[in-house]
């Protein structure tokens, strides 16, 4: 059990009624944010002050009513359960949650796979400003004031506390958890076909088998627990070499298909052709081919995809 934390409040001309209920939030939900901050390497305190922020301290609305801590939009790549209100514009889509570990966990997954953000990676852990500005640079918020208010949150309650390595340590958890649907809401779009060696999810997408990479993978490894070969696999995946494979990063245990299930793709932020050819299962050059693109070429995100 973590120790406890004394915060310091005052900086902040709000009531002492609001002060505690921030202070509550942090307890609820302060060790989740420290996990995502192993897994994903996003400062426990950013993400803790965006909480904060997005959702009122987990008071508004979209937070009670959809467990949407971080006012995570829809988006084309949404599947889940959906609640609207009115934000930028008048009566939008917002993801809605079984519970708040799942929006925590999809405002992760959110960050590190959008090439905008990508940035925010390359600094350490506990430089909570350049995360806040960074964010608003690269268009988190609408808001001019977005990483002032992120800073004076951190700041007022001492959340910068828990980037400390010795909170984070206590809180690693299992390595399986990264091909877990429970844990990874993301995963639920697709079939649990079986449970393979080293308690490895299977999964079924476009006919097709499929296994998560967890933080230690690479080749060789899934090689030896599948027994298929470095190069099908590499063949299989469109890899052009043997190399440690990225957290989450989808593994097709089969030749990829020539189309997909679905007819059409939007292109969102910072998707690429590879990232769209694994989501759906079909072969890069598939890709390239039906829709005109150059070999090298991005599509533009809001783009049309043809997958079949």
């Amino acid at each position: 059990m973590l120790p406890f934390i004394f915060f310091v409040t005052g900086g902040f001309s709000q009531s002492t009624e609001y002060q505690k209920i921030v202070e509550k939030y942090v307890q609820t939900y302060k060790e989740i944010a420290i996990q995502e901050m192993m897994e994903y390497h996003i400062p426990a305190s950013v993400t803790l002050a965006q909480g904060i922020h997005e959702s009122r301290a987990g008071q508004s609305p979209l937070a009670k009513e959809a467990n949407n801590h971080f006012g995570i939009k829809c988006h084309k790549e949404w599947f889940g359960e959906t609640y609207y209100e009115d934000d930028d514009r008048p009566n939008e889509c917002f993801r809605k949650y079984e519970n708040p570990f799942d929006s925590f966990r999809d405002h992760s997954f959110f960050l590190t796979q959008r090439d905008r953000y990508r940035d925010l990676f390359n600094l350490t852990i506990t430089d909570y400003k350049g995360w806040a500005t960074g964010l608003q640079k690269a268009g988190y918020a609408t808001n001019p004031k977005y990483a002032e208010s992120l800073i004076k949150i951190i700041e007022t309650y001492s959340l910068y506390q828990f980037d400390n390595p010795l909170y984070a340590e206590a809180l690693k958890k299992s390595d399986e958890d990264f091909d877990d649907p429970v844990t990874q809401p993301w995963l639920r779009r697709f079939q649990l076909y079986a449970v393979g060696p080293d308690n490895r999810k299977v999964f079924a997408n476009n006919e097709l088998q499929m296994t998560i990479a967890r933080r230690s993978d690479n080749l060789s490894i899934l090689s030896h627990d599948f027994y298929i070969s470095e190069k099908r696999l590499m063949r299989y995946n469109d890899l052009t070499h043997s190399s440690a494979l990225e957290p989450g990063q989808i593994v097709y245990l089969q030749p990829k298909r020539r189309k997909g299930a679905v007819a059409t793709h939007q292109v969102t932020d910072g998707e690429t052709l590879y990232r769209i050819s694994q989501l759906y299962g079909i072969k890069l050059k598939m890709l390239y081919k039906r829709n005109g693109i150059p070999h090298g070429v991005e599509p533009s995100p809001g783009s049309i995809l043809k997958l079949r």
